[in-house]
């Protein structure tokens, strides 16, 4: 396991402070991008005022996306396995189908 080092974030222009392991940093900041972009999303609407209310809307709205995910069917973590087992398939016979030449 990787060993947590703080590593400096900013969300609507505000820095924060996050402990990560290095092995993480590249879905923390994407994960930072992402709420950045939903928090200025709301904030840009003009309905919603105050960094808090817009955070906590942005969280529900977030909430909203993967409840609405997990129901609808799609489990991201079986869908990666299948995805990595369908490759390991088409590499064997691929590599099968190199013995061959």
């Amino acid at each position: 396991m990787s060993e947590q080092q703080a590593i400096d974030v900013n969300i609507m222009g505000r820095e924060f402070k996050v402990a990560c392991p290095e092995d993480e940093r590249e879905g923390l900041k994407t994960a930072v991008s992402y709420l950045d972009k939903k928090m200025r999303e709301i904030r840009d609407t003009g309905k919603i005022v105050g960094v808090e209310r817009i955070a906590i809307m942005a969280a529900l709205n977030l909430a909203h996306e993967l409840l609405t995910t997990r129901s609808g069917g799609v489990d991201i973590g079986d869908l990666k396995r299948r995805i990595i087992s369908m490759q390991e398939q088409i590499d064997d016979v691929v590599a099968e189908q190199n013995k061959l030449f």
